[in-house]
């Protein structure tokens, strides 16, 4: 797992959420996959994860991805996050469970609290 994570520290919320993305990412795919590291279809999920939340729209005021009013992520990679989170979930509690705590609370906002203003 990369330490450097791409988030300024004055987005602390969404340097939380990267580090939690990519822990699953990672849990999900040492259990699931064989080999050292990620591989190559968790990588690229994980790159992709951490770019959708790097060009949130709401920043550091969003709610957890599943609760969002926007969906930003492409079908069929939504489809992978769920599966990883379906997996990864419930595991984080006894292996990161501080981790897990943060990402409930996070979970209770149910909107974000800054609206978006486009045009449409």
């Amino acid at each position: 797992m990369q330490k450097n994570i791409p988030f300024d520290r004055s987005r602390p919320r969404l340097k939380r959420e990267a580090l939690t993305v990519r822990t699953m990412i990672s849990m999900h795919c040492r259990d699931r996959h064989p080999g050292s590291g990620l591989c190559v279809e968790c990588r690229d999920l994980e790159k992709y994860a951490l770019d959708r939340l790097r060009h949130c729209p709401f920043g550091e005021e969003k709610t957890v991805c599943s609760l969002c009013p926007v969906h930003c992520y492409k079908p069929v990679m939504r489809q992978k996050v769920r599966e990883v989170m379906r997996y990864a979930g419930p595991r984080m509690m006894t292996r990161h469970p501080l981790m897990a705590v943060s990402h409930l609370l996070d979970k209770r906002r149910k909107e974000p609290l800054k609206t978006l203003n486009v045009d449409a």
